[in-house]
């Protein structure tokens, strides 16, 4: 008999995630059902959104909360191996929100996208830069931080999975860029190899101050990953027409107090602009912007900068390790 692995939720974690909050189950290889496929997933991404729906009562009407003994919620890229669905059928290449498994029975919905793959890029740019990552940015710097030549853009995370794509789009955009993080090291990655303006270690000193200096004529772009205390710094820090792009929530993804935010005020003063969104919004313009982040990648404007854990058995320590910052850019999990 064919086995299936899978990652399950182990406990709810409080506060830190540790790769002890999982734990490794065998079930049966899934049997195809009418009018759905099977995918053989290739390679797990690595998603910080996904840790807030790990934590107990969780659930937002976005998505459920995961409950103990369900697997990991996660976007994956794989092949369909079996199929009775018209719109998937064998061979076809499927980036889809399912789990942490090898193999998946899925009916096409919940975000289930069959992808033209260019036979010039490797798999796993799909979840990736030319994926959930990429897209994310792509769609939030460009729909709603509507960034102009000569804006001054404020990145939170840039040194992560997202941040650091934003911070290259907004170059390519003509922005004077500016990238928070958590380390004077990543500081210097910014600079050097993503090519930011400027660089932020918000915890050295008062990171309203530190903002003020690294941005004198005001923020017009915030593409905010973070929220609480950063969100907060960058709002006294705002020009007029500003645009908030909310984008994460990392400062309360393991916090059983959220920060506050307590600088609302400059919305007003200064006519600004504060929109959350999801990559999902804009599925049905993927292709698009799949193949402009494609162009970009093969024109050299665009940078890649992955890290691959190997197995299935390795994904608790991926992910404990990406919300920890370990990394920088993307993290994903390699299955075959």
């Amino acid at each position: 008999m064919s086995i299936n692995h899978k990652v399950i939720l182990k406990q709810h974690p409080r506060g830190e995630i540790r790769t002890d909050h999982f734990d490794f189950i065998e079930t049966e290889f899934p049997k195809l059902q009418p009018n759905h496929f099977i995918l053989r997933n290739h390679y797990l991404s690595m998603d910080a959104g996904f840790r807030q729906w790990m934590n107990e009562d969780a659930g937002d009407g976005y998505l459920p909360g995961m409950q103990i003994g369900s697997p990991i919620q996660s976007i994956v890229i794989g092949e369909v191996i079996e199929s009775d669905n018209g719109d998937f059928p064998v061979s076809s290449i499927v980036l889809a929100r399912t789990a942490w498994e090898e193999h998946s029975l899925l009916d096409g919905g919940d975000l289930c996208s069959k992808l033209e793959v260019d036979p010039e890029m490797d798999l796993y740019h799909y979840v990736g830069v030319l994926g959930t990552t990429g897209l994310t940015a792509y769609f939030g710097l460009y729909d709603i931080g509507r960034p102009k030549q000569g804006d001054t853009l404020l990145v939170s995370t840039a040194a992560g999975a997202v941040g650091n794509v934003v911070c290259q789009l907004g170059k390519k955009a003509g922005c004077r860029v500016v990238g928070m993080t958590g380390s004077d090291d990543k500081c210097d990655w910014l600079r050097s190899e993503i090519g930011v303006d400027a660089t932020i270690n918000y915890k050295a000193n008062a990171l309203s101050d530190e903002i003020a200096q690294a941005c004198p004529d005001g923020v017009d772009v915030f593409f905010d990953n973070v929220g609480g205390s950063q969100l907060d710094a960058a709002l006294q820090n705002l020009a007029d027409k500003a645009r908030i792009v909310l984008c994460g929530a990392m400062s309360q993804y393991e916090n059983n107090a959220p920060e506050p935010v307590y600088n609302s005020w400059p919305l007003i003063t200064h006519r600004a602009k504060a929109e959350g969104f999801m990559f999902s919004d804009y599925q049905s313009q993927y292709p698009s912007a799949i193949k402009a982040l494609v162009s970009m990648l093969k024109s050299g404007s665009l940078k890649s900068f992955v890290n691959v854990y190997e197995g299935i058995s390795s994904t608790p320590k991926a992910f404990s390790d990406m919300i920890g910052g370990t990394n920088r850019g993307k993290c994903v999990v390699k299955l075959t």
